[in-house]
């Protein structure tokens, strides 16, 4: 039973919501649109405002829901927790439903540690803010806030003690790892600012618009 919930973990991970919505409300394929990465900031930019909003709360719900629910069902100890967590995440960089090509992880690594440590979730999010608003770079404030989450999590309340500490290292490693190419481009002042339209797609955007 442990082993079919890690799988199932995964499978709701990798749920695509932002590929889905874009091809009911625009029929396109969100992956060769704008950034081409399935998450709620694409969705936004190409797909519209009203649309980003539910994306971002299904990603959030497939981490938070494997390990809020499951574990409770078969008694599982805190590492068990963490790799449905892990999976979840997995699930949603490298979803089987799009080629195993999908988010970031952002939103999803959110919902899992929103689950077993909220008060960090909290100190990335004030992260985010402030590198995103000013800047208007999105995937700066991404980084900048799983870059952070180690030490919200090892300075605030939370569960799994010295196993979370070392989950968050990991996950902060392989969501910057997720944000290569943005990091690339950032680095190269070519990243879009929110709200920007990328320049390969502007005219196909406002067209959709």
């Amino acid at each position: 039973m442990t082993y079919v919930l890690l799988v199932l973990s995964y499978v709701l991970g990798a749920m695509p919501s932002s590929y889905w919505v874009s091809r009911l409300v625009r029929g396109i394929d969100l992956r060769e649109h704008g950034s081409g990465n399935l998450g709620a900031t694409n969705v936004f930019r190409i797909v519209g405002p009203g649309w980003a909003v539910p994306v971002m709360i299904v990603d959030v719900a497939k981490g938070f829901f494997p390990v809020w629910f499951f574990p409770g069902l078969i008694g599982a100890n805190f590492g068990w927790t963490l790799a449905f967590g892990g999976a979840a995440i997995f699930g949603h960089i490298f979803s089987f439903w799009v080629g195993f090509k999908g988010g970031k992880g952002v939103a999803t690594s959110a919902g899992v540690l929103l689950a077993i440590a909220p008060w960090a979730v909290l100190g990335c999010f004030v992260v985010w803010c402030v590198l995103t608003l000013p800047t208007g770079y999105v995937a700066l404030g991404s980084i900048g806030a799983v870059a952070t989450l180690p030490i919200f999590v090892a300075v605030t309340p939370h569960q799994g003690g010295q196993g979370l500490i070392w989950f968050s290292v990991t996950l902060a490693f392989f969501v910057i790892w997720a944000h290569r190419s943005n990091l690339k481009r950032l680095l190269a002042g070519t990243e879009s600012r929110f709200g920007q339209d990328g320049a390969p797609d502007s005219d196909e955007q406002r067209e959709l618009a």
